[in-house]
């Protein structure tokens, strides 16, 4: 390995970015860091000047440029941050959503279709090169919580939700395939109905591939929504993954003009309960049940939007 394969490898990928980027007007009406830009906001449900710029490594004068486009657009809204007032809350508003969806959306089917051009068998090799590229050159560097993104989930992502499920709560506690069928029937409804103004699904993913998920659905309480199948793989917990996860819940709630969402969890899920009262849910009832091939205590959580302020 020489400066020259380095450099060499550089121009090829270059040529193969810029086709991706610019050769179809992927971007169009946005420069790629522009778009950068955006796809940082949508994938995180608050954000800050600050986070940006330790994000993207961007200037401050050149992000401060690209934010004063955005807000001219109709794309973010700006406002002081509820925790520190001397930083700039950044929100991307529905025209923003909308830009940054339509923009992940061709970036999606354009990747796929260079991805077509590559045979099957040799897809496997082309994941593993790229994990390799990734490992050598990042020193070893242990994942940080900025390299997690939150995106909406993709062909594929729901069965993975079922499996990691079934796999990790019988490892960890013992569950039998009774609990494998219930994450499957709630997964199938929500594939089968939802309505995406109302009800959602997050991927978390780490180094392209998932490491977490939670659902927000309509639940049978007229007003409220229910929470159901947060999940963090163990080998990213630690990086506050369960806290993004919930955390982009009760945004969504809230903006989506729910009252309050609710969740049925069991007492041996020491950390997730952490997580719900960190956020303001407060535990309503509990009771013991058979389930799962295990005694049990369920508990019934409630965050009330209207009295918990954002």
């Amino acid at each position: 390995m020489t400066v020259q394969d380095i450099r060499s490898f550089n121009r090829f990928y270059t040529n193969v970015i810029g086709a991706l980027d610019y050769g179809r007007h992927l971007y169009a009406p946005y420069t790629l860091t522009e778009s950068r830009v955006l796809y940082e906001l949508a994938h995180a449900p608050r954000t800050d000047a600050a986070d940006l710029r330790t994000q993207l490594h961007l200037d401050a004068g050149y992000l401060s440029r690209i934010l004063n486009k955005f807000e001219e657009d109709g794309l973010v809204e700006r406002g002081p941050s509820k925790t520190d007032p001397r930083r700039r809350r950044i929100t991307l508003t529905e025209r923003g959503r909308e830009a940054a969806a339509l923009l992940d959306e061709r970036a999606r089917e354009t990747v796929g279709a260079m991805l077509d051009t590559v045979r099957s068998e040799d897809r496997p090799r082309l994941a593993e090169a790229l994990r390799t590229v990734r490992t050598l050159l990042g020193e070893g560097r242990a994942p940080r919580p900025e390299d997690v993104v939150l995106r909406d989930p993709v062909p594929g992502d729901l069965g993975w939700i079922v499996q990691r499920n079934a796999a990790l709560y019988a490892a960890e506690y013992g569950f039998n395939l009774e609990y494998e069928g219930l994450v499957a029937r709630i997964v199938a409804e929500y594939a089968e109905d939802h309505d995406p103004h109302l009800e959602r699904t997050w991927i978390a993913e780490l180094d392209g591939r998932p490491v977490g998920c939670v659902m927000v659905v309509r639940d049978e309480v007229p007003g409220a929504a229910r929470l159901r199948l947060l999940l963090v793989e163990p080998d990213a917990r630690g990086l506050g993954i369960g806290d993004r996860l919930v955390g982009a819940v009760v945004a969504f709630a809230r903006e989506a003009g729910y009252r309050e969402v609710v969740l049925w969890t069991n007492d041996i899920l020491a950390a997730a309960r952490r997580i719900y009262q960190r956020h303001g849910f407060v535990l309503v009832a509990e009771k013991p049940h058979r389930s799962f091939g295990q005694d049990l205590v369920g508990q019934d959580w409630r965050l009330d939007l209207l009295a918990t302020p954002e």
